[in-house]
């Protein structure tokens, strides 16, 4: 009984999908979409600045090739992103709770 939890533990890693590396259409497919949240949160005058630094890892990192590193420095973007719309919104009536009367 007790080799056989190994045996099974090591059968299911053995059938788990291995996770493929990046590549470069990867790495456009993700910067595009953080690019575009990034530019939806600047046209709110919104944009926080880590998000830009984000972006600009990405980009680095792209350029010298590390595509994995490129394409998580797009979703970190992409959250980044994502999150001051969303903060932008939620504080576009929120202050009206803050103002005194």
């Amino acid at each position: 009984m007790k080799l056989s939890l190994p045996l099974a533990m090591l059968l299911a890693f053995s059938f788990a999908p291995a996770a493929h590396a990046a590549n470069e259409a990867d790495y456009k497919a993700t910067y595009a979409t953080a690019e575009a949240a990034s530019k939806e949160a600047a046209g709110m005058r919104n944009q926080w600045t880590v998000t830009v630094s984000a972006l600009a890892a990405a980009r680095k990192a792209a350029d010298g090739g590390d595509f994995d590193r490129a394409v998580a420095a797009s979703k970190e973007a992409e959250a980044l992103a994502k999150a001051s719309i969303f903060q932008a919104i939620s504080e576009k009536e929120a202050w009206k709770a803050m103002e005194i009367r």
